[in-house]
């Protein structure tokens, strides 16, 4: 039993237990998933990897991606370079090449590297320009859905045009439009991002419609403050959660995207290797060299189910309901 003062006070505090902040509740329901966590950890070596690929393909003129030597041509992974050749300055350190080579001799394991570190920024990259887009289409048409621009309201012009985006089939307007761009990087990053916006806009004015009914909205706008500062500082971070999960699948679609525009020779150009590229010039040699097929094509779907499995895991995590339980 408690022990009481005189006056009633309990003389000692009580030792309450400290309240979870809503990133610890969010990290707590997303830890129990043991499959997500450990693609989550894949995805963090994977980034590792990536950066310190490109250190060490820029820097280390053994592990140049683009080195071709044709002695060495189709050597499978885990072997010696040829004793002949093993005081050369070109080859990889300790003279192996962990994952092979290909046909004109260049190390798949530094090609993977840069290819890891292209793939990703592509992804990150396409998929900042997507959510970018899709915020600011998505909370003018929630916040403003009522206004009107003449005979036709903001938010039905935004979502008609968002409706007419969805009817073209994704992957094939993105193959006519880099056709008839120059090849590019950036082209690349560019057009991925410009046409997958639309999921999140829908995401993000289904949550403004919602948002904007709330009390601290209506009490914001009863003390005057800016339409932007509401969006922005009040709406915009409360709506957050949908986008993050939308952004995590959103990479794995853009580099899987990426991929098979590289595999069909309309992505990344050489000099640059990519996943896609790399798969692209081992399916002649499926038979006689098998690992310049099966290799990235294992990285490119590791990598695409870690992020799926990362993004189903922080839809449930994000799920007020879900973490209640």
């Amino acid at each position: 039993m408690a022990d009481f003062t005189r006056t009633g006070v309990l003389a000692e505090p009580l030792d309450l237990p400290t309240p979870e902040t809503p990133l610890q509740e969010v990290w707590r329901v997303f830890r129990k998933d043991k499959l997500a966590l450990a693609s989550l950890g894949v995805l963090l070596l994977l980034l590792v990897v990536a950066v310190a690929g490109k250190v060490v393909t820029e820097w280390i003129i053994v592990m140049n991606p683009e080195t071709v030597r044709l002695p060495e041509k189709f050597k499978p992974p885990l072997s010696s370079a040829s004793a002949d050749l093993l005081l050369e300055a070109d080859l990889p350190p300790f003279g192996v090449y962990l994952l092979g080579t290909d046909e004109l001799g260049r190390d798949v394991f530094a090609r993977m590297l840069q290819g890891a570190f292209v793939s990703l920024s592509i992804g990150f990259i396409a998929v900042g320009i997507s959510v970018l887009i899709g915020v600011i289409l998505g909370g003018l048409a929630g916040f403003y859905g009522s206004v009107t621009l003449g005979f036709i309201s903001i938010d039905t012009l935004i979502m008609r045009f968002t409706d007419i985006m969805l009817c073209f089939p994704t992957f094939f307007l993105i193959l006519t439009v880099v056709a008839l761009l120059p090849p590019s990087i950036y082209n690349i990053m560019i057009v991925i991002g410009l046409t997958s916006w639309m999921g999140t806009a829908r995401f993000v004015r289904a949550e403004f419609l919602a948002l904007r009914e709330q009390d601290f909205v209506v009490a914001a706008q009863a003390l005057g403050l800016p339409a932007w500062r509401i969006i922005f500082y009040h709406m915009v971070p409360n709506a957050i959660a949908p986008v993050l999960v939308s952004a995590t699948i959103g990479v794995a679609s853009a580099i899987l995207t990426e991929s098979a525009l590289s595999f069909l020779g309309f992505g990344v150009q050489p000099p640059y290797a990519t996943w896609g590229n790399i798969l692209a010039d081992g399916k002649d040699f499926i038979f006689d060299a098998p690992w310049l097929f099966f290799i990235p094509g294992f990285a490119i779907f590791t990598v695409v189910l870690a992020f799926n499995l990362v993004g189903e895991a922080l839809r449930e995590a994000l799920n007020p309901k879900l973490r209640r339980r």
